[in-house]
């Protein structure tokens, strides 16, 4: 396959990779020995990932891609933090990969927990799971008092706020998203489904 080379591409070849996934007949392409030794020395993705950490969101498997193809950065929620900003920059500015996603899921646990935590219920004693939910909670907080009680939709808030201070901390991808360079998606993973859903994108798809 050759390597996308725009943001509408490489939504395109995500999506088409997601729908094997689905459908139970997956390629897995780019994945064997010529193909590890041909990347050995330099990679080239055609798109980063910024996911949850979730043990049931394996990234090249529900996109059906292979070795080379993304650059994948995770914690639990998807968080922004520093490293994760400096991370995503060395895809666009370094990799000049043309496309971001950033991808949340169902019953999230880090969601759930600071659900909980808002109304009085986390009995986790880890002092950084609490450093993760009180980055959590402003988006929770501004769901509850908009009247969005349930994960899904505080889920969906979450993917916004976090692009929406993805593109206001970096200037790095905020400048390649105004310059056409590159589009950033926010999308939702059904885990029981296994279907990837968009919620919004910023730049030209």
């Amino acid at each position: 396959m050759p390597r996308p080379q725009t943001a509408r591409e490489a939504w395109q070849v995500l999506e088409s990779g997601n729908a094997n996934f689905v459908a139970g007949t997956p390629a897995h392409p780019r994945q064997d020995a010529d193909v590890r030794l041909a990347i050995a020395n330099r990679q080239k993705p055609f798109a980063a990932l910024f996911g949850c950490s979730d043990s049931r969101l394996a990234a090249e498997m529900i996109f059906d891609v292979g070795l080379g193809d993304l650059f994948v950065v995770r914690n639990a929620g998807q968080v922004i933090a520093e490293t994760i900003l400096g991370s995503l920059e060395f895809a666009v500015e370094v990799l000049k990969v043309p496309l971001i996603l950033v991808l949340a899921h169902d019953e999230c646990g880090a969601i759930r927990s600071t659900m909980n935590a808002a109304n009085g219920t986390l009995s986790v004693e880890g002092e950084f799971i609490h450093n993760l939910v009180d980055r959590i909670m402003p988006t929770v907080q501004r769901s509850l008092e908009a009247g969005e009680t349930s994960i899904d939709e505080i889920t969906d808030r979450h993917v916004r706020d976090t692009i929406a201070e993805l593109l206001e901390r970096s200037k790095v991808i905020s400048d390649a998203v105004k310059d056409g360079k590159l589009a950033v998606v926010g999308a939702n993973y059904k885990l029981e489904l296994g279907e990837v859903h968009a919620i919004l994108t910023h730049g030209q798809i």
